[in-house]
């Protein structure tokens, strides 16, 4: 067991590289930013070189500081972004930027081939069924996941998608690098929409829904198992990254399968809550399941013969981080100072300061539209209630109170389509780093949340996790006595009559204000 892996955790704003050990002990981690490009009309871009570079970078320098555990190195594993697309050549060149989770440029042309009456939020029944019946989904009217991205490119950049040999997401982009070899695991190719899933345990390319989708067959990669070792990783690479040559890559999954699995709720009906730049409720369900009305359903997840049922709102840690970059510390002619160094440290001192709903100041977060309980791309953020009394402080934490009323939103729907209540709920990510924000989720949701130990590092555990499996140095039913919690987050009763109030009155605003948000957006 003095075996480690090093996991790569690529997440929006950049590559995490991490030495764990086979028992999900984060040695040491390090990281590298990466940009990301919007553009007018729903774009969200990133150049997969700025990745790659950084990846070489984290990694070596991760590597420098621990020459000690160079030997002890049995493997790479990559966790990245579920839904961000790559389009290649035949040489394994990446054609331009990446289409990113956010980039919903792609909803026109799925919409029109969605179409038809009957029809249903914008489905026609008889197709949508088609997919239901499959996948336990279809591709999502409000353009973010990879289907979207390939039509976009199929039908507004055609010149992109005629020398594309193969379309891969992030993930598999990343380990295409590493070892030359091109290939998906099931989790990762599952938001394309053209894979049968009925059979957790022998899922296949549907060639109908590929026909449906008006895609080309021979543009998908080969299909493996996350746990399934890729290849060798190159020897160029392990020199720049300072590991040793040959040494295993293993498949990997996404980020939403890594976080689970990093979470240690492995087993039925366990939830995590992960809060990062985005957000959302999952636990492991022992069956197939589709709740179209509020885009819920069970995807494919790392552990062989499981699914996992999935529930993400667009923006959540995102949502503060606007804040600071965007208004805090946006500089003009007004304003010159300078961001802290530890900046969201300085957010939570300040929204402890204030009461529980924010003197009634009520934050909607959906700056980038939403996914979850409804896939309404054209929702729009919004601070609701001003009055003269409000000041930046209540802002603050009316931010981090509309990110959990989002959450608690979700968390109803996804308790209907489990059929129980979740609690204890595992909570992850950077913003669990948060203690004035972890106790907002536990009072707004009502449920009693326990962080897990290191909760940013649970992607990276994850992947690491899943290459331990697959190598045969752990098994799955192993990892929950590996994962440890380090705080428990109880309910405050005194807050439950404000947020009970105040989150009838976010639904309102959802209710009343959404056919507004479509005639400016739409």
């Amino acid at each position: 067991m003095d075996q480690h892996v090093l996991a790569i955790d690529h997440g929006t704003s950049g590559i995490k590289a991490a030495i764990v050990s086979a028992r999900g002990v984060v040695v040491d981690s390090d990281f590298e930013a990466t940009p990301i490009q919007f553009i007018e009309g729903g774009g969200a871009e990133q150049d997969p070189e700025d990745w790659w570079s950084a990846l070489l970078k984290a990694s070596r320098r991760l590597i420098d500081r621990h020459t000690e555990l160079v030997d002890q190195i049995g493997a790479v594993c990559v966790s990245s972004t579920f839904s961000t697309t790559v389009a290649v050549d035949r040489n394994g060149q990446h054609l331009g930027n990446a289409l990113t989770w956010m980039d919903s440029r792609g909803a026109p042309y799925v919409r029109r081939v969605m179409s038809g009456f009957p029809s249903l939020l914008g489905y026609n029944l008889p197709k949508a069924w088609k997919w239901i019946s499959r996948t336990a989904g279809a591709p999502t009217v409000s353009g973010k996941d990879d289907a979207a991205h390939v039509l976009f490119w199929k039908y507004a950049q055609p010149e992109v998608y005629a020398r594309t040999h193969v379309f891969l997401g992030s993930k598999d982009y990343l380990n295409l690098r590493l070892t030359g070899k091109c290939a998906a695991s099931y989790d990762s190719m599952h938001l394309f929409w053209v894979t049968d899933a009925r059979d957790p345990n022998a899922l296949r390319y549907d060639d109908e829904l590929i026909a449906l989708l008006g895609i080309d067959r021979d543009k998908l990669p080969p299909l493996h198992a996350s746990t399934d070792v890729l290849g060798p990783l190159r020897a160029e690479c392990a020199d720049a990254m300072g590991v040793p040559r040959g040494i295993p890559v293993v498949l990997g999954s996404p980020d939403h399968q890594c976080a689970l699995i990093g979470s240690g709720a492995v087993r039925d009906y366990e939830p995590h809550l992960y809060v990062g730049t985005s957000s959302w409720i999952e636990c492991i369900v022992p069956w197939k399941r589709t709740d179209m009305l509020h885009s819920i359903a069970s995807f494919p997840t790392a552990i062989a013969g499981k699914y996992q049922c999935v529930n993400e709102q667009d923006l959540a840690g995102g949502a503060l981080s606007f804040l600071a970059d965007n208004i805090l510390f946006h500089r003009n002619a007004f304003l010159e100072a300078r961001m802290p160094d530890r900046p969201y440290e300085v957010l939570d001192r300040i929204a402890e300061t204030v009461p529980a709903g924010s003197h009634k100041l009520l934050f909607t977060p959906w700056l980038n539209g939403e996914r979850t309980p409804v896939d309404d791309g054209t929702l729009r953020g919004g601070f609701h209630n001003i009055s003269t009394a409000t000041n930046l402080d209540h802002m603050i934490r009316a931010v981090m109170e509309g990110v959990a009323y989002n959450t608690r939103w979700s968390l109803r729907y996804v308790e209907r389509f489990v059929r129980r209540r979740l609690s204890p709920i595992r909570i992850i990510g950077g913003a669990a780093q948060s203690d004035v924000w972890c106790q907002i989720f536990a009072d707004v949701l009502d449920r009693e949340l326990h962080r897990v130990e290191d909760p940013r590092q649970a992607n990276a555990r994850g992947a690491a996790f899943i290459a331990a499996v697959g190598l045969g140095w752990i098994r799955f039913e192993d990892i929950p006595r590996l994962v440890r919690c380090d705080k428990v987050y109880r309910p405050d009763p005194a807050n439950r009559r404000i947020y009970d109030d105040l989150f009838g009155a976010f639904l309102e605003i959802q209710r009343c204000s959404k056919r507004t948000y479509r005639h400016l957006n739409g």
